[in-house]
C-alpha cells in the first residue's frame, strides 16, 4: 500500500516503543512497513528533494510530535523509548493519535512546537484545522512549494525563451551546454556555434576540454511538436560529419515517434524538449537569479557526545 501520512504513524509506534525497550529509528521503520504492508518500491520512493525517502521522513516526524508530546523520549543518538506519560496513553485505548489528539492531551511544549505554524488571523479555527493541515510533514510542506515554484519559474522561462530572437536561442543553447561541462571555453564554443549552418547542423561543441570529440547541434524554437521526420532528417545529416552523437533542443515537445526512433538507432541522439530545457537552464543558472537561500539544520548528535 502507499505510504500513509506521518499522523497514521503515531499510535502504532507508541504501541511499537510499548516494551519500555530503547529502540532505533531503523528498527521502527521495519517495523511500521511490516505493519502497514508496504512494499519496498513504496518504501523507497524519494522526496522531491532526492535527499529522503517519504517513509522515512514521515516515521522521524511521528517521532518528532510524539517527543514534543511527552509520550517518546530520546535516550542517545538515534534512540528512543516510550515515557510513564505515552504508556499511560495506550492505556486509554485511544482510535487514533494525530496532531489534534496531541493538541488535547499531549505537553505543553507540543502546544507551543505546533501551535504557531497554525497561526493564520483566525484564532478559531485554529484547532479544527490542526489535523487537516498537518497530514504532510514539515520537509514535504517546503520541498511541494520549493516544486511549485520551480514549475512556475519554468513555465516563465520557456515563455521568454520562445519570444526570444533565433540568435540569442543559439547562444542560450551554447551558455547552458558549457555550463553543464562541454564546449571548453565559452568563447571556443560560440566560435564553434554557426560554423556548419548547413547539411540540418546548426552547430558543433566540444564534448570535453580537449576537444577529443565533438556533439552536434540543432536547436528549434517552435511551438508545434517535433515529430519523428525532423529527428531522422538530423540523424541523417550526422552521417555527412561522420557524427555519431548529436542533441536536438526544442521549446516545444517530441512526439512519441520522435522518442522511439531515438532509442533504436546507433547514434546517439538526446532530445531536450521545452520542459526539460527549463529545468536544465533552472539547475545550470542559465537565465535565473538566486533569490532567497534557505539552510535547514538538525540537532548534531555528536557535540553532545561528550556530554557527562
Amino acid at each position: 500500500m502507499p505510504v500513509p501520512d506521518f499522523q497514521s504513524f503515531m499510535l502504532p509506534l507508541l504501541k511499537f516503543a510499548a516494551d519500555h525497550e530503547e529502540h532505533t529509528k531503523s528498527d521502527a521503520s521495519d517495523a511500521l512497513a511490516l505493519h502497514f504492508n508496504i512494499v519496498d518500491a513504496d518504501r523507497k520512493e524519494m522526496l522531491p528533494s532526492g535527499r529522503q525517502t517519504r517513509f522515512n521522513n514521515r516515521i522521524a516526524w511521528a517521532i518528532v510530535y510524539l517527543r514534543k508530546a511527552k509520550f517518546l523520549e530520546s535516550t542517545r543518538r538515534g534512540r528512543f523509548k516510550i515515557t510513564d506519560r505515552g504508556f499511560e496513553i495506550l492505556k486509554s485505548n485511544p482510535p487514533r493519535i494525530d496532531a489534534k489528539y496531541l493538541m488535547q492531551h499531549g505537553d505543553a511544549e507540543f502546544k507551543e512546537f505546533h501551535q504557531p505554524s497554525r497561526r493564520n488571523g483566525n484564532q478559531s479555527e485554529e484547532h479544527d484545522d490542526a489535523d487537516a493541515e498537518v497530514v504532510r510533514t514539515p520537509r514535504e510542506v517546503m520541498d511541494a512549494g520549493y516544486q511549485e515554484m520551480r514549475r512556475d519559474l519554468s513555465q516563465e522561462l520557456l515563455t521568454r525563451v520562445k519570444s526570444c530572437q533565433p540568435q540569442f536561442f543559439e547562444q542560450l543553447v551554447v551558455d547552458l551546454l558549457v555550463a553543464m561541462g562541454y564546449g571548453g571555453s565559452l568563447k571556443d564554443a560560440g566560435e564553434a556555434v554557426g560554423q556548419s549552418g548547413d547539411g540540418g547542423v546548426d552547430g558543433i561543441i566540444k564534448e570535453d576540454k580537449l576537444g577529443l570529440e565533438a556533439i552536434y547541434l540543432q536547436a528549434k524554437r517552435w511551438e508545434n511538436t517535433v515529430g519523428r521526420p525532423v529527428v531522422q532528417a538530423f540523424a541523417g545529416s550526422l552521417d555527412g560529419y561522420r557524427a555519431k552523437k548529436g542533441v536536438l533542443i526544442t521549446t516545444s515537445q517530441f512526439s512519441p515517434e520522435a522518442k522511439d526512433y531515438v532509442s533504436r538507432i546507433e547514434k546517439k541522439i538526446v532530445l531536450i524538449d521545452g520542459e526539460e530545457l527549463a529545468k536544465l537552464m533552472i539547475d545550470y543558472g542559465i537565465g535565473v537569479a538566486t533569490d532567497a537561500v534557505y539552510e535547514i539544520k538538525r540537532l548534531d548528535m555528536d557535540y553532545f557526545e561528550g556530554e557527562l
